[in-house]
């Protein structure tokens, strides 16, 4: 003979709008795989780039967002004419100044990274 597991209405109610609770936690989720540097159809240098950004940079600076850190977006930095945070040019000698010598609340790297370390980390963030 065979038994029927019966649940009752209201418990059927909570374990759906438990269910339901946890769908929509999950769908709310934007996890994104990190693309490699293949991927991203980063040259040599651009990937030295993108390690040293990850080393230093990252940890205030997100390359597509400022959320949850201290720094701007770097997002585009090279793709406007001025800098959003200073209002100067937004080229390679403004930037790997930011870099060396820092700027407000940013420390510099000057006694960090090596001239070809910046010129690397330059060559990545155009591709932002």
């Amino acid at each position: 003979m065979r038994r029927f597991l019966r649940i009752s209405p209201s418990a059927f109610l909570l374990i759906a709008a438990v269910c339901c609770f946890f769908l929509l936690i999950l769908s709310a989720c934007k996890v994104e795989r990190r693309r490699s540097d293949a991927e991203l159809g980063l040259d040599p240098k651009q990937a030295s780039g993108r390690h040293i950004y990850d080393q230093y940079c990252d940890r205030c600076h997100a390359p597509y967002s400022s959320r949850g850190r201290q720094g701007p977006s770097l997002k585009g930095i090279f793709k406007h004419q001025y800098l959003s945070m200073s209002g100067m040019p937004a080229n390679d000698d403004r930037v790997r100044d930011i870099v060396m010598l820092g700027r407000n609340k940013m420390d510099g790297f000057g006694n960090v990274l090596t001239p070809e370390q910046v010129n690397d980390l330059l060559a990545y963030l155009h591709t932002l």
